[in-house]
């Protein structure tokens, strides 16, 4: 796992892709945490993103860094517990100005049965199950 949370640190800007109906959803996001031994995300309850999870909580996470990319294959479960949008807002302050733990807004997911393949053009795949 932490081979997958350093790619995407280095990464800075990974493309989440998520589905509404039979239509996908790719967006830029550059949050991810490590909390309790899991892999976070965080965005905004009012968001697009935040509803396509509620109804299907299947995603996959794409970054490109240094001839090499990770694609990571998960299940996105909601952690509305204070600690775990404290942990995400203290390592990211510079989201304070848009959310704070207790906004009603803030929402933060753990990745859960993830798969990560890192690829490159020269080597063979790397498998991380987490």
């Amino acid at each position: 796992m932490k081979r997958v949370y350093d790619f995407l640190k280095k990464a800075e800007v990974y493309y989440l892709a998520t589905a509404e109906g039979d239509q996908p959803r790719v967006r830029p996001f550059g949050t991810v945490n490590e909390f309790e031994g899991k892999l976070y995300i965080q965005t905004g309850k009012i968001k697009p993103v935040s509803r396509q999870l509620a109804e299907n909580p299947k995603a996959e996470i794409c970054a490109f860094v240094d001839g090499a990319w990770i694609r990571i294959a998960c299940e996105l479960v909601e952690d509305d517990r204070f600690e775990a949008r404290n942990s995400m807002l203290t390592a990211y302050p510079n989201l304070r100005g848009m959310y704070n733990e207790n906004d009603g807004n803030t929402q933060v997911f753990y990745m859960k049965n993830a798969v990560a393949t890192i690829s490159s053009f020269g080597g063979a795949p790397v498998n991380i199950a987490f």
